[in-house]
């Protein structure tokens, strides 16, 4: 595949992506483990899935938006999505879980909807739902690269703000924090690497790499910092491992790197257990 990755540019394309996406996903979702909102991921992915078929609808029936790429569509939805369930978390106060089942469940019903007025799943759909080497253009790829950027540069400057509102939401509005701008901030920066990851890995499978290389460095992590390391050293290895065997074994690349990603905290868990009977 080495080789391959020098001529094809698809294979370029695809491999980068994946190894952006590989620090930003679980870059995420180390603060969303521990906000214990993993869910959310689950949710807007299906708001994202509402998106892409609209957008595939729209270039399918409307000449002006033929060529479309449904990548803007997906990531517009996806950020309306995690507005909303900001929106619902203030009216349901005391039951704020209820925002991500009411939006999931809201994501499907309209992504149904509009798959049905497109006549069906077709290849590009398809594509989108579990992930695909191939489907990864030039485009994505720097369209992925600017939200990265914006992404590590917002987690770098607002570090301390959201680890305060992760561990201790109520010490941090004593002590002045715009707790509502930061939770916006945050759930928009969900929904648009939600949206980037889902060319590689694919919309049904995009909440386990933002979850499963976490659950894995939390095993064996001492501290926050450290957990958001491996979890970025362990997202990385299993989108190299799972691209690989994509590639090779012709599947689906979100599957492969979703079994990476298991492996992975499987070995954790095992070397755990070693650890705690050698002591």
């Amino acid at each position: 595949m080495i080789e391959a990755i020098f001529q094809y540019e698809f294979l370029q394309n695809a491999f980068l992506t994946g190894m952006i996406i590989g620090v930003i996903a679980p870059l995420l979702g180390a603060f969303i483990v521990v906000r214990r909102l993993s869910l959310i991921a689950d949710a807007l992915s299906h708001v994202t899935l509402s998106g892409i078929a609209a957008s595939l609808l729209l270039s399918k029936t409307v000449v002006m938006f033929n060529g479309l790429n449904p990548l803007w569509l997906g990531m517009t939805f996806s950020v309306i999505g995690s507005l909303f369930i900001e929106r619902l978390r203030a009216v349901y106060k005391h039951y704020q879980e209820l925002a991500i089942p009411i939006i999931l469940s809201g994501g499907i019903g309209i992504g149904v909807i509009f798959i049905s007025l497109a006549d069906g799943f077709n290849t590009d759909l398809f594509s989108y739902l579990f992930g695909s080497v191939s489907a990864v253009s030039r485009s994505d790829l720097w369209l992925i690269l600017v939200i990265a950027i914006i992404v590590i540069a917002l987690v770098v400057l607002l570090y301390k703000e959201l680890f305060l509102l992760s561990f201790d939401e109520e010490y941090g509005k004593a002590s002045g924090l715009s707790t509502k701008a930061l939770h916006l901030i945050f759930m928009v920066m969900v929904a648009l690497v939600i949206a980037a990851s889902m060319r590689i890995v694919g919309i049904l499978l995009v909440s386990s790499l933002m979850t499963l290389p976490v659950a894995a460095a939390m095993r064996i992590a001492r501290g926050f910092k450290q957990t958001i390391l491996f979890s970025i050293l362990f997202g990385e290895l299993a989108v190299v491992v799972g691209l690989f065997s994509a590639f090779y074994l012709d599947l689906a690349p979100g599957g492969t790197i979703v079994m990476s990603s298991i492996l992975i905290l499987l070995v954790a868990i095992a070397f755990k257990k070693w650890q705690s009977i050698r002591k």
